[in-house]
Order: C-alpha cells, then sequence, then structure tokens
C-alpha cells in the first residue's frame, strides 16, 4: 500500500512522475513520505531516479505530473531559494574567492540576517563541524574532508528543517568517509534535522539511516528500515543489490 495522504508528513511526494522528453519517465509515479526529524536515504543504481527526485525536492527539476509537499504546503512553484532547504552536494560547490566564514555568511546575507546575528550563527555551524579555527581561510587552504565539513555547515548555517545530501562523501577516502557518515547521522539527529540523502552506497546506506528507498528504474521498489531491508526484501532486485553488501 502506497503511503499517500499522509496529514503528519513533513515531506511527501505525491503521484510524482518525471519525463525530460515527454516520452520516457525517469520516475514514475512516486508516493514517498516522511516524518520530522527522518532520515532518509534514496539508494540505487545509477539512473535509477533517486537524484532527479531530490533535484525536485530542491526545485532544481520541475514535477511533470503530481505533487511535492513541505510541511502540508505543495512547493511546486516555489524557487529553490525560497524552499528553505540546506544543500549539501559532492562537489562542495564553496565560493573559491571567498574565505569559509564568508562561504557560511553568504545564504545568512541572502535572508537577511544582521551582522551581529551571522556572526554568532557562522561561528556555532564551525564549531558544529569542528573547523572553529578555519573561518579566515579560503576552501584551496583546505583539504578535502576538511571542505565537505564546510559544506554541510553551510547547509546547516541558517538552520533549515530539511537538508539534502546528494553523494556528499564520494570523493572521500574511506577513512575518512566512515567517519564523516558518523559525524552527520550524529549531528542530523542531535539537531532534530529532516535529512534526504542519496548514494549508490549500499554500507553507506545501511549503517546511516533510519529508513532506505530502494531505487530502480524510476520506482521505490522498497522502502524499509536497514535490517527489514536485509533480512526482508521484497522483491529479487533488492534481495541482490542489498546483498551486494554481503
Amino acid at each position: 500500500m502506497a503511503d499517500t495522504g499522509n496529514n503528519d508528513a513533513f515531506v511527501a511526494f505525491e503521484r510524482v512522475q518525471k519525463s525530460y522528453d515527454g516520452e520516457t519517465l525517469v520516475v514514475k509515479d512516486l508516493n514517498l513520505s516522511m516524518p520530522k526529524g527522518e532520515f532518509l536515504t534514496m539508494l540505487g543504481p545509477s539512473g535509477s531516479g533517486k537524484t532527479t527526485c531530490l533535484m525536485m525536492l530542491a526545485g532544481f527539476e520541475t514535477a511533470t505530473h503530481g505533487e511535492i509537499k513541505l510541511d502540508g504546503i505543495s512547493i511546486n512553484n516555489i524557487p529553490p531559494h525560497k524552499r528553505g532547504i540546506g544543500m549539501v552536494f559532492q562537489n562542495y560547490a564553496l565560493f573559491p574567492h571567498m574565505t569559509i566564514a564568508e562561504n557560511l555568511s553568504f545564504p545568512l546575507e541572502v535572508r537577511k540576517i544582521g551582522k551581529s546575528d551571522r556572526e554568532a550563527k557562522v561561528k556555532r555551524a564551525l564549531e558544529m563541524v569542528e573547523m572553529g579555527a578555519f573561518g579566515g581561510r579560503r576552501p584551496a587552504q583546505l583539504s578535502g574532508g576538511q571542505q565537505q565539513r564546510v559544506a554541510l555547515a553551510r547547509a546547516l548555517v541558517f538552520e533549515p528543517e530539511l537538508v539534502l545530501m546528494d553523494e556528499p562523501l564520494g570523493a572521500l577516502d574511506k577513512q575518512l568517509r566512515e567517519k564523516m557518515q558518523f559525524e552527520i547521522t550524529h549531528l542530523a539527529h542531535s539537531l532534530g534535522i529532516t535529512t534526504v540523502y542519496v548514494t549508490h552506497d549500499q554500507t553507506e546506506a545501511l549503517t546511516m539511516s533510519d529508513r532506505v528507498a530502494v531505487f530502480n528504474d524510476g520506482r521505490i521498489q522498497q522502502i524499509a528500515p536497514p535490517d527489514q531491508l536485509y533480512e526482508s526484501p521484497q522483491n529479487s532486485f533488492v534481495a541482490q543489490f542489498i546483498g551486494e553488501n554481503n
């Protein structure tokens, strides 16, 4: 049974479809609802529709059909910068000509937040990711792991209720990736942030998430807590895809 019409859902996709050419559907009749504070991972192979779903939620793509709601309100026609959503990408997307503190201050300036308030929020966000001493440096002076922490701090600095992450740890080495996986989940839970995380890495999805939505061919094949996916996969795709993680 699809979980539509869920009134206490904080994020809801209702019969959402996406086509780029008017013929092929990359996302097919998607229904999904998330409560506030959940850490949900969209997991699936390349081209399965997971990133397209994230981009529609962010507002960088438009749904061809159906409705996306945030806290009960349709956001289909709301531009990205007015959705109040924090974003973390794999390529960090930090401004190279600005210091770390200026990078973090930018989303606050856009929201017309006063100077002393901005400084306090920037300081707090940097301390949250253990980068308090780095405010005066520029992105090029930081390692990949440090840049990713700053990107995370920037997504959290304006205290969004929803944060979207698209393969944010893909460029990091294994050891650092595992450390960041733990830190991201810890931060999300301690701050009570609703998080949608996209990855093709089964281990990452299974260790970080409250629930995992397994995508294939534009559809959610199964959505369940990690142990349930592992122990009782609903179809052979999920069994094979999760099983590769052995």
